[in-house]
């Protein structure tokens, strides 16, 4: 089921969009506050009406406004989940995901609430359950229509880092279950690097740019959009060792990988995320540094920003990782593409929170 949208809507914002969103992946909105992200989620929803759009769903329209189409929210296949959750307070959680079945049945939702690790509070109501429980139950609520689209609006956004963390995992760890096409409204980058297949960037009610998460990185009108200390890098890895001075090793394209300890167990795969602005760049292997990863590479191309910087892509492994290193450094040290360098990652600036499960395409 691909979703394809052609928009133009002139309130509550002007914005216009056009995009195609793929079965089973997740394509993040990103951008500024007010670029326009959820106007186009709300016209997918059918819960405002642009001016222009023609929005299908695997070709039946869901609007066409040449030919007068319009279905209202109830008549689109859609599950959405809100920041803010919306439960329906006088239901415990398993009356919830009843309530948005056709035909309830009760071992589907058992099944949903599993799914989400919710299967043990089924009978609490959302004034017994924290705000992490409560957006897994609007995650479980969203799936039990057994939707053809699911939208995410700022999902995470309303909860405490520990919470948001565990359900940017959770909703990793669900991408196997998930076969209609994602999109996910987002203003963290973070979040939209580590679980996103494709990105689209908005501004100003325009999409400046979309593609896979290394071709937005890639671009510079892209990067300016989202902030130039947002750019970096990801790279497939696999949780090799845990090691007795609290480092867990990873196994990656680019050679090994040091971090602080990670949860998960040995052969785990992960996606990890590398902030350009961390990475330092030697033309000779160093010797001598405190810096524990080391990773030897070639220079794929050198991309000139408008300031003092310049991003250099280097392929290590057949897959690139990005440095931020300033015309002066590029200069001194005389690097053109081609060039052999070892890319230099202090252990402790890659984060934790930086690393999920993995399951996208990057």
């Amino acid at each position: 089921m691909s979703l394809n949208v052609r928009l133009e809507a002139r309130a509550p914002i002007p914005v216009t969009a056009e995009f195609e969103a793929l079965p089973g992946q997740i394509l993040a909105l990103v951008g500024p506050s007010g670029a326009g992200k959820t106007t186009i989620l709300r016209a997918i929803a059918g819960l405002l009406r642009p001016d222009h759009a023609r929005i299908e769903v695997d070709g039946d329209p869901w609007q066409d406004s040449a030919r007068g189409i319009f279905l209202p929210p109830h008549a689109r296949r859609l599950g959405m989940v809100f920041q803010t959750w919306a439960l329906f307070p006088h239901l415990d959680a398993r009356g919830n995901v009843l309530a948005a079945m056709d035909r309830p049945d009760p071992a589907r939702a058992d099944r949903l609430l599993q799914m989400v690790g919710m299967n043990d509070l089924a009978h609490r109501r959302p004034a017994a359950l924290s705000g992490g429980q409560q957006q897994r139950v609007a995650l479980a609520r969203a799936l039990a229509r057994a939707p053809r689209v699911l939208l995410l609006d700022e999902p995470f956004s309303a909860l405490d880092r520990t919470a948001r963390e565990r359900l940017q995992a959770e909703l990793a760890r669900l991408r196997a279950h998930l076969t209609m096409p994602v999109v996910l409204v987002t203003h963290d980058m973070n979040e939209a690097q580590l679980l996103a297949d494709r990105m689209a960037v908005v501004e100003s009610g325009r999409m400046i740019a979309q593609g896979s998460v290394a071709q937005v990185m890639a671009d510079p009108d892209a990067l300016r959009a989202i902030g130039l200390r947002e750019a970096a890098s990801l790279l497939p890895a696999t949780i090799a060792a845990h090691l007795p001075d609290g480092l867990t090793q990873l196994d990656s394209p680019a050679g090994p990988i040091l971090m602080p300890r990670l949860d998960g167990a040995v052969g785990d795969t992960l996606r990890l995320r590398i902030m350009a602005h961390e990475v330092i760049l030697s033309r000779a292997r160093p010797e001598g540094l405190s810096a524990q990863n080391i990773l030897a590479g070639r220079i794929a191309r050198i991309v000139p920003g408008q300031g003092p910087g310049v991003m250099v892509h280097v392929d290590v492994g057949g897959h690139e990782i990005l440095a931020r290193i300033t015309r002066r450094a590029l200069a001194q040290l005389g690097l053109q593409p081609g060039h052999t360098v070892h890319a230099i990652l202090k252990t402790m600036s890659v984060a934790r929170d930086h690393v999920a499960a993995r399951g996208a395409t990057a």
